[in-house]
């Protein structure tokens, strides 16, 4: 199991869960989060603004599907054909163990 996270732009959050919730990856969490990237925030006239709201979606994924949830992440995620400073981060972390709580079943 692999836990995926993606810190996106908060107006590409609605398209990236309707893309997953269709190819059969319903499950999610979601976090407001606020941060900044390697731009160091952004800088709007005499403005800086050093915390650039985004969304993480957190997603428990078996190591076969990774490749297509990272894809649909990627593909929705992005602003406009060539990307943009800001879009976001995927991350990949392995997962022990998992439990669901209501049936005390292990696993996903």
């Amino acid at each position: 199991m692999l836990l995926v996270r993606a810190i996106i732009r908060p107006e590409k959050v609605g398209v990236v869960l309707s893309e997953l919730c269709d190819a059969g990856f319903p499950a999610v969490t979601k976090l407001d989060v606020v941060g900044r990237g390697k731009q160091r925030g952004v800088k709007v006239g005499d403005i800086h603004y050093d915390e650039i709201p985004k969304e993480m979606l957190l997603f428990i994924v078996k190591d076969e599907e990774k490749d297509d949830v990272v894809k649909i992440i990627m593909k929705n995620a992005k602003t406009g054909q060539k990307g943009a400073f800001g879009d976001g981060k995927i991350f990949i972390s392995p997962v022990e163990e998992a439990y669901t709580i209501s049936s005390s079943s292990k696993g996903l």
